[in-house]
């Protein structure tokens, strides 16, 4: 019996690997003798590096690089098994978590360290670079990011613009002479599901500009000055980037991407799904199990459990596929069909605090499925 085990992580739990192990651990209770196919899974998000390293067999690798206020922290990135494609979460170098309530200013976070990782992964030789740019502090249109791989950004005294979003304005022309030349020898693949604007009611500013502190004036500001951000990129790089479908994730970085380096967008699950062979693995399956921390309605936009089962039943449309999730949350009901979703478990055993949850995250997920597995193997008898 063949199973196939492609879990995102449980977050603040599990990683995608630990749960993966978990799942494994307690269908051996049942099926000791099963063949276990287990491929740690992620949809962009948080957790995308270490998933695809994990699944490829790849490399984590640390560097120091600039943090969204202009501070020295260290980042992580991942080369892949194949050596030949690295992959960024750009919450690595300029992500909410490096900012407060009292520090937290889109005006003026960067995505400078962004750019340098960037550039570190290219001193890897690699020829792909796959970028989840998710969990941003930044509003800055991805400008930092471009001033680190070596654009010019200069204002009207032919210096470099300042660092965040609040400088946009100063702008003036825009010189990629000095650009890194490995960038556009490159194939960028942006890993997103956000489908924002650069600007305007659905832009970056207004939609996720408060949740990085900034408040009504500041949206009204930042909207403006990518607003000229635009007008300067179309200008002089022949880009209209203002409404295009993507551009205002993470702040804007993904306008940034795309104006700066040859990147195309693809949604998360899809990039992961593809790199790590998913559906090559699933082959011959008999069961799958998938799960994250927690399942709704939602998860049907591009997520990893209906992404992993839309993948696997195409290429073995008899093999069930099984959802763990921490938290079974509401409208589940419409991931049902037979090409999808066959049936979700709840993890937890019964009412608890999320501490505890999260601390026997493994434990509870062992015993979950092992009875899942009792199940199988009871009907198995039967048939």
């Amino acid at each position: 019996m063949k199973f196939v085990i492609a879990p995102d992580s449980f977050k603040g739990g599990m990683t995608a690997k630990e749960a993966a192990q978990a799942i494994e651990t307690g269908l051996t209770r049942v099926f000791p003798k099963a063949n276990f196919v287990k491929v740690p899974m992620a949809d962009g998000g948080e957790g995308t590096v270490q998933s695809l390293v994990d699944a490829t067999d790849g490399t984590i690798f640390s560097e120091s690089v600039t943090d969204p206020l202009g501070k020295q922290t260290s980042a992580k990135f991942g080369v892949l098994g194949d050596k030949s494609t690295a992959v960024i979460e750009m919450a690595e170098a300029s992500g909410i978590q490096y900012v407060n309530n009292e520090t937290h200013n889109p005006l003026i976070a960067t995505t400078y360290g962004t750019g340098e990782l960037i550039l570190k992964a290219l001193d890897h030789n690699v020829k792909t670079i796959i970028l989840g740019i998710g969990g941003s502090a930044t509003n800055d249109g991805g400008a930092g990011m471009a001033q680190a791989l070596g654009v010019n950004l200069l204002n009207s005294n032919n210096e470099q613009i300042s660092f965040g979003g609040g400088a946009l304005n100063t702008l003036e022309k825009i010189d990629t002479s000095n650009i890194d030349p490995r960038v556009n020898k490159a194939k960028f693949i942006i890993a997103s599901d956000v489908t924002n604007p650069l600007i305007g009611p659905e832009g970056a500013s207004a939609v996720f500009g408060p949740q990085k502190g900034a408040t009504n004036e500041m949206v009204t500001t930042l909207d403006k000055n990518l607003s000229h951000y635009a007008d300067i990129i179309k200008r002089d790089l022949n880009k209209d980037l203002a409404n295009y479908a993507g551009a205002g994730a993470a702040g804007g970085l993904g306008a940034g991407l795309l104006a700066f380096t040859p990147a195309q967008m693809q949604k998360g699950i899809d990039i992961v799904i593809e790199y790590s062979q998913l559906k090559e693995k699933a082959k011959n399956a008999d069961f799958v199990f998938t799960g994250e921390g927690g399942i709704d309605f939602q998860t049907k936009f591009g997520k990893t459990p209906y992404g992993v089962a839309l993948a696997t039943k195409s290429v073995a449309p008899n093999a069930p596929v099984i959802v763990v999730a921490g938290n079974v949350g509401k409208g589940v009901e419409s991931l049902y069909s037979k090409n999808s979703i066959d049936a979700i478990f709840s993890i937890v055993p019964g009412v608890t605090t999320i501490k505890s949850a999260l601390q026997n995250g493994p434990t509870n997920l062992a015993n979950a499925t092992e009875n899942i597995a009792r199940l199988i193997a009871s009907q198995s008898n039967t048939d």
